[in-house]
């Protein structure tokens, strides 16, 4: 599926409509095939025990859909999540980023499917498999 938007301008577009997470989620691959996105891990995304708690794990997994379906529709801000599965397989290792790997499995008019894979970095066992829809708003008409 041919791109729309290049690494900097999706960058550069989540740092516009979604100031919160500037800073947080990185792009280190993106192309037709696969987007790698990493997850700075900080000391506020840690839960007890020092690993990485679920809802920041879900985020990533999140923002990476979201950023493989607009790097093939562009600018949609208002594309959503209608669902989401994520499945929890084994602890995140401590002191690490976590990358994704989301493969878009389908991109209709109105929804696009995306398979996501966590990693701790420089691991190539998954922690988490999410598998998540999203709602592509209708085109203007006019």
């Amino acid at each position: 599926m041919a791109l729309a938007m290049t690494i900097e301008e999706v960058e550069s577009y989540l740092s516009e409509v979604f100031p919160q997470v500037d800073g947080m989620f990185g792009i280190d691959r993106l192309d037709e095939d696969l987007l790698v996105m990493r997850l700075h891990v900080s000391d506020a995304h840690l839960r007890p025990g020092g690993t990485v708690s679920g809802p920041s794990m879900f985020s990533l997994a999140d923002v990476a859909a979201y950023v493989a379906t607009l790097a093939r529709i562009g600018r949609q801000a208002l594309t959503v999540t209608t669902h989401c599965s994520i499945d929890f397989m084994r602890k995140p290792e401590a002191g690490k980023d976590l990358l994704a790997e989301a493969r878009l499995l389908k991109l209709g008019r109105t929804l696009s499917v995306t398979d996501v894979l966590l990693f701790s970095e420089g691991s190539d066992k998954p922690v988490a498999h999410a598998s998540l829809t999203y709602s592509i708003p209708p085109a203007p008409v006019g």
